[in-house]
């Protein structure tokens, strides 16, 4: 039996921040450039007001469905297929229309992961999986097996799990 891998979506598989750089950028008078909504994030950057009214973006009809793919995820992710099951488990619950928005950009961008590997939930502390790659600490926290917190601005001073910087680094640690 092949150990079992579950991969979160946003900001992992698919590049959930840089959707919110591109509806900033599109907005009226963006006061940042490209280059440093790439160094910080907007948490960082924003004001409470700012960073809540682009925040709520998660909720309109759409904004999971064409989030651009993480560089390198399909590739590494098709190999890992061919060494572990592998589960897509993401936090759909909390936004109303992510979960028929995920479901079709996995079937577009992912179409060799059967949905029967699909999670949708609320709550990743369940998971039976041997691995979890997420980029919430919480998460990793959580989970009972081996995490790998995958980098991204809001988790760079997290120092406490083993840490892989993008695709290329997660096919070193379990290809």
């Amino acid at each position: 039996m092949k150990q079992r891998i579950a991969i979160d979506m946003d900001d992992v598989m698919a590049d959930t921040h840089a959707k919110f750089i591109q509806l900033y950028l599109a907005g009226e008078a963006p006061r940042y450039t490209l280059e440093q909504l790439k160094e910080k994030s907007f948490h960082e950057l924003f004001d409470e007001n700012e960073y809540q009214t682009i925040s709520r973006r998660v909720y309109e009809p759409g904004f999971f469905r064409d989030i651009p793919v993480m560089e390198g995820a399909q590739d590494v992710i098709a190999d890992l297929m061919q060494k572990y099951d592998v589960y897509v488990a993401s936090a759909a619950q909390e936004f109303p229309n992510s979960l028929r928005e995920k479901w079709d950009w996995l079937q577009e961008h992912f179409p060799a992961i059967s949905w029967r590997n699909y999670i949708f939930m609320g709550d990743k502390s369940v998971l039976n999986t041997d691995f979890l790659i997420d980029d919430l600490p919480r998460n990793i926290r959580t989970f009972q097996g081996h995490g790998l917190l995958f980098t991204a601005l809001h988790n760079r001073d997290e120092t406490a799990y083993q840490r892989v910087n993008d695709w290329k680094e997660v096919a070193a640690v379990l290809l």
